[in-house]
């Protein structure tokens, strides 16, 4: 009786025999390809999610099928160990974050252990762990050394009760996501590093990344947002310094009306102070206002547009004109100079403002063909049009307009033309607790000081107790206190690095995991660049940009030699269900766990694969999921029942032009489905289309189910060789041959099945390749290729039209005539009754396709 299908000991069984083999630790070998396959590191949060999964499963497919080419595939797994779940756990349940994430980790790599991945967990890493972080603190303190990092004030958003910073992503409605309190607009000292230095090169870099879609690098494009354009000043008066602007729109200068400042420019203090008593309450106010709103670029482009007029008035540089200086809500003291001109007639921002608070509506450019604007309905943004109402300057277009009135600020000495981003400094300082301490002392009179790299790695406290939400740090005298290199006494930084510090180098560690000595070593050098990296299209700006800045500045230290850390880039579609994303909020989530348990891990990675090509969304469905445990049953059944059969073909497959041999018409006949299911492999397993290859497979699963049944009909008909042979015309030998190339075709079909599936169900593909006897484990077997020769078909299935509408079919020999196709269509019975009164016009054929009859 045939053995059920059990996949826990199946799966199970081949775990063990890997871990047993240490089959996925890799070493360099400059003797072979390398291939480096990652997919983004998990926040050990306590248990996998679906997304998780589906991530995972598309780089372990990936990698198997890489090794299976023959090269040499490092993937290994870690934890992006640090950040605030681990202090919100702490502070809910009154727990140490270091004892919830190193729980969280043991768990969570007992769920991917499960799944059967394909990692070499002897790099793993966890980015809390100090021998990691002790090489990120090193790190920063040679950016120090060469002027990348530096602190200086910033305006952040500042939650009053938890006494920190909080990220814009973290603001909802104006008060803090944890507190609730109404978050401030504060101006404190943090940490940056100048990834400012890097912009163009980062924007040009992006043109040598042809693996990556094209949709990412348009937004890290956008992100950085190269713009050309003027910075020039106005005079203001009593201030000996200009006041700076930079514009993209130079044209428009003759339009503007007013100057707009950030709540928390120098000059508005100014102002507030020169005041009388009531304007100076206002302006106050006003500034009052603006600290209790959030900092984010798109909270502000929706807020309602506010300002209040200073007792300031700077004169245009090439009019002499005053212009009215005022506060705006709507500016950012951390982009650009934090001041802006204002030209209502051609920025709708600025109009809306305009419109609101009486300032002048002064149009300089008109569309240059159609009817005239109406200035009183919106602002002309467009560049399209001509200069009027600007001297000198009337009748030019944009880009003429652009070049003169440049030249003009340049030969007064009021400007120059030149190059800005979008693209602000990284801030890298956070007030938390669960970080990376950030390597600096304070003497007391501030000044800084990096802490020597042999006092590294400076160790977080890991049993720091919270007491409320502010960072234990601040209160651990222990960790606090220090003393410089000459002895006199120092206080720690007690800010830590942002989380993207860890995530932006963390795959470069793992070349060369257990180096003691150096953040990196020559086996990076091996490794790198990543060559698949796989992840969601949430990280396309931050983490990929970070990413990519980290790998350019340990190049210029001499650890890397590469410009690019990923050659290719892969991101995959959300995990959907009721045709939303999976979310504990919305109650739909489904626990890989259980689907494990009920099914199997092939169950699961079989219906990931199959269920949407990775870069698209993937439906869940509970039905899909049982249709994919129906197959993997039907595969393990069949091979089970005809183990015996197909094995006693082994040894013919083995011996070389054997198929040339071949007979009997069904195992030619089935030999082609299985090389037509290797060709659709061969061409999909690289486009990443798993969900054909699946479907090829089960096909041919189809056809081994048709081919046995006839086989065992046969065989009931007559029990003897000899009477079978008398019976079909064939001689006992003649009988014996064709029985054996059906024993041969099954084998072959069986085992190619275990390899183009190994990848993707690896743990019942390597059970059957050990029980058809196969040499070696599927792991290491050469990814088979289709024989050309078992693709060219004797005979093809015709459709045979009359005047368009299908008639019949017919069968003909591949290498028939146009003239032999004709004669057979005629004949065909079906065909004949739809001619036989008509005049045949013409005959149309599509070679191997279709016959049409065009009858008069």
């Amino acid at each position: 009786m045939t053995a059920a299908y059990n996949p826990a000991e199946i799966e199970a069984a081949a775990q063990c025999h890997w871990e047993t083999r240490d089959a996925f630790s890799v070493t360099e070998d400059a003797g072979r390809e390398k291939f480096y396959c990652l997919s983004m590191l998990p926040y050990p949060s306590g248990q996998l999610h679906m997304g998780h999964v589906r991530n995972y499963t598309i780089g372990d497919v990936i990698s198997r099928y890489q090794r299976m080419l023959g090269k040499n595939v490092l993937q290994p797994m870690g934890w992006d160990a640090f950040g605030l779940p681990a202090e919100n756990a702490a502070i809910e349940r009154n727990r140490a974050p270091a004892e919830w994430t190193y729980e969280n980790i043991q768990y969570m790599k007992s769920q991917l252990r499960r799944l059967g991945f394909a990692y070499d967990w002897k790099r793993e890493l966890a980015t809390c762990r100090p021998e990691y972080y002790k090489w990120e603190q090193w790190f920063f303190n040679r950016l120090v050394e060469k002027g990348l990092a530096y602190k200086k004030m910033a305006v952040v958003n500042w939650d009053p009760v938890e006494k920190t910073v909080l990220a814009n992503e973290q603001v909802e409605n104006g008060r803090g996501w944890r507190s609730g309190a109404p978050v401030q607009r504060r101006e404190i000292s943090q940490w940056f590093i100048r990834i400012t230095a890097y912009a163009e090169e980062l924007l040009n870099d992006l043109d040598k990344l042809d693996g990556w879609p094209e949709s990412v690098k348009t937004m890290q494009r956008n992100w950085i947002g190269r713009s050309e354009g003027v910075e020039f000043g106005f005079a203001v008066a009593g201030h000996a310094a200009p006041l700076n602007v930079y514009t993209t729109r130079p044209d428009t200068l003759f339009g503007v009306t007013a100057i707009f400042l950030a709540a928390e420019h120098p000059l508005v203090e100014i102002a507030r102070q020169a005041a009388d008593k009531k304007t100076a309450a206002a302006i106050a106010e006003f500034v009052a206002e603006c600290n209790a709103a959030a900092t984010a670029e798109a909270a502000l482009a929706t807020v309602e547009k506010k300002g209040v007029r200073l007792n300031l008035t700077a004169m245009h540089p090439l009019t002499g004109e005053p212009v009215d200086i005022w506060a705006a809500n709507f500016v950012l003291r951390g982009y650009g100079t934090g001041a802006v001109m204002a030209v209502p007639a051609h920025d709708q921002r600025d109009w809306e403002f305009a419109r609101a608070y009486g300032v002048e509506i002064r149009p300089v450019i008109q569309p240059a063909a159609g009817p005239p604007h109406d200035f009183s309905q919106s602002a002309y943004p467009d560049k399209d049009g001509i200069l009027m109402n600007s001297g000198e300057f009337d009748g030019l277009n944009f880009a003429q307009a652009f070049a003169a009135i440049a030249a003009e600020l340049e030969k007064l000495g009021a400007g120059r033309r030149t190059v800005q981003y979008r693209l602000r400094d990284w801030g890298v300082s956070r007030q938390r607790y669960w970080g990376c301490p950030i390597p600096v002392l304070y003497d007391n009179d501030g000044n800084i000081t990096p802490v020597p790299d042999e006092e590294l790695p400076v160790v977080l406290p890991e049993d720091a107790e919270f007491r409320g939400v502010q960072s234990p740090l601040q209160d651990d005298k222990k960790f606090r206190e220090a003393a410089l290199p000459d002895g006199r006494p120092a206080m720690r930084e007690t800010d830590t690095f942002d989380t993207f510090v860890e995530s932006s180098w963390y795959f470069h560690r793992y070349c060369c995991a257990d180096a003691a000595d150096a953040m990196l070593d020559a086996r990076a050098n091996y490794w790198l660049p990543v060559d698949q990296y796989i992840g969601g299209v949430e990280h396309a700006v931050l983490h990929l940009l970070y990413a990519r800045f980290f790998h350019k500045l340990l190049r210029d230290i001499g650890l890397v030699q590469s410009d690019e850390p990923f050659t290719n880039l892969l991101t995959q579609g959300m995990v959907l269900k009721d045709g939303a994303k999976m979310s504990k909020s919305k109650g739909n989530t489904v626990d890989p766990q259980t689907m494990i348990d009920q099914y199997g891990a092939d169950t699961v990675r079989l219906f990931i694969m199959f269920a949407a090509p990775p870069r698209q969304s993937l439906e869940w469905s509970d039905a899909a999921v049982a249709g994919a445990h129906r197959f993997l049953n039907r595969w393990w059944n069949f091979a089970q029942r005809n183990l015996a059969i197909a094995c006693a073909g082994r040894a013919t497959v083995d011996q070389p032009n054997w198929a040339a041999a071949i007979t009997c018409p069904a195992a030619r006949a089935l030999r082609a489905a299985t090389h037509a299911m290797l060709d659709r492999a061969n061409r999909d397993y690289p486009r990443f289309q798993y969900n054909t290859v699946i479907a090829a497979n089960m096909e041919l699963l189809n056809a081994l189910e048709k081919f046995a049944a006839a086989e065992s009909a046969a065989n009931e008909s007559s029990s003897a060789a000899d009477l079978k042979s008398s019976a079909n015309g064939l001689s006992a030998a003649a009988a014996a041959s064709q029985a054996a190339d059906r024993a041969a075709v099954l084998y072959e079909s069986l085992r190619a099945m275990a390899a183009v599936l190994a990848p993707i169900t690896p743990h019942i593909a390597h059970r059957l390749w050990r029980d058809l006897g196969a040499a070696g484990d599927v792991i290491d077997a050469p990814w088979p290729r289709p024989d050309p020769a078992a693709l060219t078909r004797d005979m093809v299935r015709m459709a045979v039209q009359v005047n368009g509408k299908l008639r019949g079919h017919i069968e003909v020999a591949a290498t028939a005539t146009e003239q032999e196709i004709q004669t057979a269509a005629l004949a065909a019975p079906n065909i004949a009754a739809h001619t036989i009164s008509k005049t045949i016009a013409r005959i149309i054929i599509v070679p191997g396709r279709l016959v049409n009859i065009v009858a008069r």
